[in-house]
């Protein structure tokens, strides 16, 4: 498609949009490391998204989700978060071994706050690392351990216009797709709707850790 008035360079940006000014709480924000900020709030979070780019240059993100504090603190710099059971797809894992960059967005249900977390991130089996995540008895495979470089938490302006956490502003889902109708369609799925919804229901109960 093609559009008038594209913006491609910096200049034409800040034309339109100003920079917020060097001294400002916007620009003065960013931290290096994880402070009791940043600690307090991972410790509540019960889910994440988890931004990775794989060798074709494309941005992955990925959902990630377990009872709060799920994702532990190991130090100021330091971030583990344990993997669990999925479709084996390994789009995220197998994006770190070719570009280590890795991005999280940790939300709070109820609170308009999000946290913004980057840097780099390895893949480790460690043991003794991987036993500090035992739930319902198992262990994680592997440990996704993430090196902090930035950290940031967001305005509630995005959770205000979204009414994400009050229920009389979410939409009718009659319209929404379930889970086993996109199945059905993208992956072509020789069962029906309705045994692909059957099966979806069994895995969530008992293939989540």
């Amino acid at each position: 498609m093609q559009f008038e008035n594209v913006i491609e360079t910096r200049d034409e940006l800040r034309d339109i949009i100003p920079p917020p000014a060097p001294t400002s709480r916007a620009a003065m924000k960013d931290i290096d490391h994880i402070d009791d900020i940043c600690r307090r709030f991972i410790a509540a979070s019960p889910f994440l998204i988890m931004a990775t780019r794989g060798g074709d240059g494309l941005f992955d993100l990925s959902p990630k989700g377990d009872p709060a504090g799920f994702v532990q603190v190991l130090d100021e710099e330091t971030l583990a978060i344990p993997d669990r059971l999925g479709n084996n797809r390994l789009d995220t894992f197998q994006n770190l071994l070719i570009d280590p960059s890795i991005g999280l967005i940790f939300l709070v249900p109820g609170n308009g706050m999000t946290l913004r977390v980057s840097g780099t991130a390895r893949l480790v089996r460690d043991p003794e690392l991987c036993q500090r995540f035992v739930v319902q008895g198992k262990a994680p495979k592997l440990v996704v351990v993430v090196t902090v470089e930035h950290a940031f938490t967001h305005c509630t302006k995005c959770m205000t216009r979204s009414s994400l956490w009050e229920p009389e502003g979410w939409p009718d889902l009659a319209g929404v797709p379930t889970l086993a109708e996109a199945i059905a369609e993208h992956a072509k799925a020789l069962e029906s709707v309705g045994e692909i919804d059957a099966i979806i229901k069994t895995d969530s109960q008992n293939r989540l850790y």
